[in-house]
Protein backbone atom coordinates (compact mmCIF):
# COMPACT_ATOMS: atom_id res chain seq x y z
CA UNK A 1 0.00 0.00 0.00
CA UNK A 2 2.87 2.32 0.93
CA UNK A 3 4.35 1.62 -1.73
CA UNK A 4 1.22 2.43 -4.49
CA UNK A 5 1.09 5.49 -2.54
CA UNK A 6 4.77 6.36 -3.52
CA UNK A 7 4.24 5.44 -7.05
CA UNK A 8 0.75 7.83 -7.07
CA UNK A 9 3.18 10.81 -5.39
CA UNK A 10 5.65 10.64 -8.13
CA UNK A 11 3.55 10.70 -10.84
CA UNK A 12 1.84 13.70 -9.53
CA UNK A 13 4.95 14.87 -8.83
CA UNK A 14 6.21 14.46 -12.67
CA UNK A 15 3.38 15.24 -14.04
CA UNK A 16 3.35 18.80 -12.16
CA UNK A 17 6.88 19.77 -12.90
CA UNK A 18 6.43 18.68 -16.59
CA UNK A 19 3.35 20.81 -17.49
CA UNK A 20 5.46 23.99 -16.31
CA UNK A 21 6.78 26.01 -18.87
CA UNK A 22 10.85 25.87 -18.33
CA UNK A 23 11.58 29.04 -20.34
CA UNK A 24 8.54 31.40 -18.35
CA UNK A 25 9.61 34.55 -16.84
CA UNK A 26 8.49 34.71 -13.32
CA UNK A 27 4.99 36.17 -13.52
CA UNK A 28 4.55 39.71 -11.34
CA UNK A 29 2.64 39.43 -7.69
CA UNK A 30 -0.48 42.13 -7.70
CA UNK A 31 0.54 44.92 -5.38
CA UNK A 32 -0.77 44.19 -1.78
CA UNK A 33 -3.87 46.84 -1.54
CA UNK A 34 -3.65 49.71 1.26
CA UNK A 35 -5.48 49.25 3.91
CA UNK A 36 -5.93 50.55 7.21
CA UNK A 37 -8.79 48.36 8.20
CA UNK A 38 -8.11 46.13 11.72
CA UNK A 39 -9.30 43.45 9.96
CA UNK A 40 -7.76 41.86 6.70
CA UNK A 41 -9.51 39.09 5.25
CA UNK A 42 -9.44 37.00 1.66
CA UNK A 43 -12.23 34.56 0.70
CA UNK A 44 -11.54 31.70 -1.44
CA UNK A 45 -13.82 30.46 -4.43
CA UNK A 46 -12.53 27.90 -5.82
CA UNK A 47 -16.10 26.02 -6.36
CA UNK A 48 -18.53 26.29 -9.34
CA UNK A 49 -21.20 24.72 -6.90
CA UNK A 50 -23.79 27.50 -6.49
CA UNK A 51 -24.37 27.15 -2.82
CA UNK A 52 -20.63 27.50 -1.98
CA UNK A 53 -20.64 31.06 -4.36
CA UNK A 54 -23.69 32.10 -2.75
CA UNK A 55 -21.92 31.39 0.39
CA UNK A 56 -18.90 32.87 -0.33
CA UNK A 57 -20.79 36.59 -0.95
CA UNK A 58 -23.19 36.00 2.19
CA UNK A 59 -19.65 35.76 4.28
CA UNK A 60 -18.46 38.60 2.53
CA UNK A 61 -21.79 41.15 3.47
CA UNK A 62 -21.72 39.46 7.06
CA UNK A 63 -17.90 40.11 7.90
CA UNK A 64 -19.12 43.85 6.44
CA UNK A 65 -21.91 44.14 8.76
CA UNK A 66 -20.17 42.45 11.61
CA UNK A 67 -17.35 44.13 11.80
CA UNK A 68 -18.21 47.93 9.66
CA UNK A 69 -17.08 48.21 6.08
CA UNK A 70 -14.64 50.75 7.36
CA UNK A 71 -12.76 48.26 10.06
CA UNK A 72 -12.68 45.11 7.34
CA UNK A 73 -10.91 45.26 3.94
CA UNK A 74 -12.42 41.64 1.76
CA UNK A 75 -10.94 40.52 -1.41
CA UNK A 76 -12.78 37.29 -2.49
CA UNK A 77 -10.48 35.52 -5.00
CA UNK A 78 -11.95 33.19 -7.85
CA UNK A 79 -9.87 30.20 -9.77
CA UNK A 80 -10.41 27.28 -10.81
CA UNK A 81 -14.38 26.34 -10.83
CA UNK A 82 -14.78 28.77 -9.07
CA UNK A 83 -14.06 31.71 -11.57
CA UNK A 84 -17.63 31.41 -13.03
CA UNK A 85 -19.32 33.61 -10.41
CA UNK A 86 -17.23 35.99 -11.99
CA UNK A 87 -18.76 35.68 -15.40
CA UNK A 88 -20.58 38.52 -16.83
CA UNK A 89 -23.88 37.69 -16.44
CA UNK A 90 -23.43 35.52 -13.45
CA UNK A 91 -27.00 35.60 -11.52
CA UNK A 92 -25.16 37.01 -8.30
CA UNK A 93 -23.50 39.83 -10.74
CA UNK A 94 -26.08 42.07 -8.84
CA UNK A 95 -25.04 40.92 -5.33
CA UNK A 96 -20.87 41.51 -6.28
CA UNK A 97 -21.74 45.06 -7.48
CA UNK A 98 -23.45 45.96 -4.09
CA UNK A 99 -20.33 44.61 -2.71
CA UNK A 100 -18.15 46.28 -4.69
CA UNK A 101 -19.78 49.57 -3.90
CA UNK A 102 -18.85 48.86 -0.79
CA UNK A 103 -15.56 47.87 -0.98
CA UNK A 104 -14.96 44.33 -0.98
CA UNK A 105 -12.76 43.44 -3.89
CA UNK A 106 -12.77 40.70 -6.53
CA UNK A 107 -10.25 38.96 -8.26
CA UNK A 108 -9.94 36.53 -11.18
CA UNK A 109 -7.34 34.15 -11.92
CA UNK A 110 -5.43 34.41 -15.42
CA UNK A 111 -4.65 31.17 -15.60
CA UNK A 112 -7.53 29.56 -15.15
CA UNK A 113 -8.86 32.21 -17.40
CA UNK A 114 -6.25 31.01 -20.50
CA UNK A 115 -7.52 27.54 -19.39
CA UNK A 116 -11.23 28.22 -19.59
CA UNK A 117 -10.51 30.86 -23.09
CA UNK A 118 -8.74 27.05 -24.44
CA UNK A 119 -12.03 24.90 -23.58
CA UNK A 120 -14.67 27.88 -24.85
CA UNK A 121 -12.56 29.54 -27.72
CA UNK A 122 -13.10 32.71 -26.21
CA UNK A 123 -11.93 34.54 -23.16
CA UNK A 124 -14.76 34.63 -20.83
CA UNK A 125 -16.38 38.25 -20.05
CA UNK A 126 -16.01 38.74 -16.00
CA UNK A 127 -17.71 41.62 -14.49
CA UNK A 128 -16.65 45.24 -14.69
CA UNK A 129 -14.51 45.79 -11.59
CA UNK A 130 -12.99 42.45 -11.12
CA UNK A 131 -8.94 42.72 -10.77
CA UNK A 132 -6.62 40.23 -13.18
CA UNK A 133 -4.38 38.63 -10.69
CA UNK A 134 -1.55 36.36 -12.60
CA UNK A 135 -2.17 32.87 -10.21
CA UNK A 136 -5.67 32.84 -7.29
CA UNK A 137 -3.47 30.54 -5.42
CA UNK A 138 -0.82 32.30 -5.53
CA UNK A 139 -2.82 35.53 -4.43
CA UNK A 140 -4.08 34.33 -1.74
CA UNK A 141 -0.73 33.13 -0.68
CA UNK A 142 0.47 36.70 -1.02
CA UNK A 143 -2.48 38.05 0.53
CA UNK A 144 -1.64 35.89 3.70
CA UNK A 145 2.14 35.99 4.00
CA UNK A 146 1.28 39.97 4.47
CA UNK A 147 -1.01 39.22 7.55
CA UNK A 148 -4.42 38.71 5.86
CA UNK A 149 -7.07 36.21 7.46
CA UNK A 150 -7.76 33.21 4.66
CA UNK A 151 -11.38 31.50 4.65
CA UNK A 152 -12.64 28.84 2.38
CA UNK A 153 -16.88 29.04 2.99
Amino acid sequence: MKKLNLVKLMGFMFALFTSLPSNAAPQKEAPLPDTFAEHKIVLQISDNNPFKQTLVLNVAGNLQRYYGADNVDIEVVAFGPGLRLLFDGNVNTPRIKILMDSGVRFSACENTIKNMAKKLGHRPELQEGVTNVAAGAGRILQLNAAGWQVLKP
